[in-house]
């Protein structure tokens, strides 16, 4: 139920025995949340994870409780299995800031996977401790450079996937039913300057930004029927419209 998710009014006694109602925090109350096979909860259930993860609170009864930052939401879905599961609504999918697809581990993937968590457990210890470090992480990728051109390039990569705009690509007016909304936009700078820090670089490129497009943009949008009749995924889509933007400094030369 959704109170098992952000919590409930429980009746309490006081040290004079007065009973009233106290609020008992759920498992949402936390800087990390895995969700394991999100699309198994009831519609109903995972509306209650449409406050907390866009507005970072959670209301119960006349009361609006704040979320401890930084909070961040990790989910899975289960894309076999259909007995039993329910499809995330459009705008739960959309407050998600990336959708990473899990394929088949590779052969050398299969060889080391005794030793990986280990390993990964060791390299997490050694960045940092605690939210705070978390907070500085999140505020040097907020000083990363973004140029106009590459700013402008995000936007016309969501554009061009949104049919019945003069925009958009010729791939979206035929295949796509709902395309990206102004988060995707947003979702592809931020992801970007994750990207730029990590290599090394405080600006921002229209590289970074193709890179991490699909990730991005796979799960905002929604294809129409005659994707599917002609074996069209939001992979072979995106791969065309990506390719076809260009930055504006590109279109100069």
């Amino acid at each position: 139920m959704p109170a098992d998710i952000v919590g409930s009014m429980i009746i309490e006694a006081d040290e004079h025995g007065a009973k009233g109602f106290q609020f008992q925090p759920g498992p949402i109350f936390a800087n990390l949340v895995l969700a394991d096979e999100i699309n198994r909860a009831t519609p109903k259930t995972q509306s209650a994870l449409l406050e907390a993860m866009q507005e970072r609170t959670v209301t119960s009864g006349n009361t609006t409780h704040e979320l401890e930052a930084p909070f961040l939401v990790m989910a899975t879905q289960n894309p076999i299995e259909m007995e039993g599961t329910y499809p995330l609504p459009e705008a739960q999918l959309d407050r998600f800031l990336m959708k990473i697809l899990v394929l088949y581990p590779s052969r050398q993937d299969l060889k080391s996977h005794r030793g990986t968590n280990y390993s990964f457990a060791t390299r997490l210890r050694s960045t940092g401790s605690g939210p705070r470090c978390d907070m500085q992480l999140k505020a040097a990728c907020r000083d990363v450079l973004v140029a106009g051109h590459v700013q402008d390039f995000a936007i016309d990569l969501v554009m061009a996937t949104q049919p019945g705009t003069p925009y958009a690509h010729e791939l979206a007016t035929k295949y796509i039913r709902y395309g990206s909304s102004p988060r995707g936009a947003q979702a592809l700078v931020e992801c970007g300057r994750v990207l730029a820090l990590m290599q090394g670089r405080l600006n921002l490129s229209s590289d970074d930004i193709r890179k991490i497009a699909p990730a991005v943009l796979r799960h905002r949008i929604i294809l129409n029927f005659d994707a599917h009749a002609d074996g069209q995924t939001p992979e072979t889509i995106l791969t065309r419209i990506i390719a076809s933007v260009t930055t504006a400094a590109a279109a100069v030369k």
